[in-house]
């Protein structure tokens, strides 16, 4: 691969007993479905080569090629509990020419999940894994070499389970804001039961990663679960804010245009008046269905389950309205 132009690692496998990354050709193509992974199919079928005959490296030459590129500072990251409006948010900032909106990477994922499949590699390995594949997705229109002058605003919408990997991303950039996105538990819930996500399905991801142990999950219903990650959401949530000013947490119920109007505040955030109304516009749409109007859905039972959920949920709007009558937050 002698052109790194429009080329970006995709995947991080473990193949033969080696790491590898496996790559893609964006063809130019801009960061705007909901979901990377959409991205990156749309890109893969352009070229049915490419799905003959992947391209891949190992696990160093990757780390060589991306000191080809610029290093990225992100305007913003964006984590959320999930089912919380993040999705539509960075559909809306995807909405400008001047951002770069990488949400839910799936080779972000990938490295950072890595120590808990390689016991072998630490975090000092995976946050310079990190640093590198953001080189990658960050860079402007993914070309070699950019300019600083003509470099985007780079947004990264997490995988909500990254919210337990804050640490590590804090001591990356250390001065990104952060943008902690919530909603009423069993909102959340009945989303997930409507329609499941990862973090929801014991198995599909480590528990461990959500403080929860092996031998609990063995005994845990599938509600009692789903309720245990929401818990450990909002009380990692608790722990950040009483400690980091450079977090914003935002309801999801405070509304859509006024969390965009509340970011941009926080992370100065440069939107021109058409930018404004492009992103205003996609609000009005379903956040992974663009094509259909957004409704709510009618308001059901909480389930006894998501007791203590709840309880938390109320800690944190207690401490946040306290921050805002401190004015701490921006209204």
């Amino acid at each position: 691969m002698n052109d790194f132009e429009n080329w970006l690692p995709y995947k991080l496998v473990k193949e033969d007993g080696m790491l590898r990354f496996y790559w893609f050709n964006t063809y130019g193509q801009p960061f705007k479905e909901p979901f990377f992974e959409e991205t990156i199919s749309l890109c893969r079928t352009k070229e049915l080569r490419n799905l003959l005959h992947p391209s891949v490296s190992d696990y160093n030459t990757m780390l060589d090629w991306a000191a080809a590129f610029d290093e990225i500072q992100p305007s913003a990251i964006i984590f959320h509990i999930s089912r919380c409006g993040s999705t539509l948010l960075s559909q809306m900032l995807a909405t400008s020419g001047d951002n770069i909106v990488l949400a839910e990477v799936p080779v972000f994922d990938d490295i950072l999940r890595l120590p808990f499949k390689e016991p072998v590699i630490d975090e000092t390995e995976t946050s310079k894994l990190f640093v590198a594949a953001l080189r990658y997705h960050g860079s402007k229109d993914n070309s070699y070499k950019n300019t600083k002058k003509n470099t985007k605003q780079v947004f990264i919408k997490t995988d909500s389970w990254h919210l337990f990997f804050y640490s590590q991303l804090r001591a990356l950039f250390p001065l990104v804001p952060f943008i902690l996105m919530y909603r009423t538990p069993d909102e959340v819930f009945r989303s997930h039961r409507k329609q499941p996500g990862m973090q929801s399905v014991r198995g599909l991801i480590e528990p461990q990663i959500f403080g929860i142990s092996t031998s609990d999950v063995e005994t845990m219903s599938p509600d009692v679960y789903l309720a245990s990650v929401l818990e450990n959401y909002l009380s990692t949530y608790i722990k950040i804010i009483a400690n980091d000013k450079l977090c914003l947490p935002i309801n999801y119920n405070e509304g859509i245009k006024e969390i965009l109007a509340k970011m941009g505040a926080f992370t100065h955030m440069k939107i021109s008046r058409a930018d404004l109304q492009k992103m205003n516009d996609r609000s009005m749409y379903h956040s992974k269905k663009p094509n259909e109007l957004f409704h709510e859905d009618e308001i059901k039972t909480i389930p006894p389950c998501l007791a203590k959920a709840m309880q938390l949920y109320e800690q944190l709007e207690d401490i946040m309205e306290s921050k805002i009558v401190n004015s701490q937050y921006p209204i």
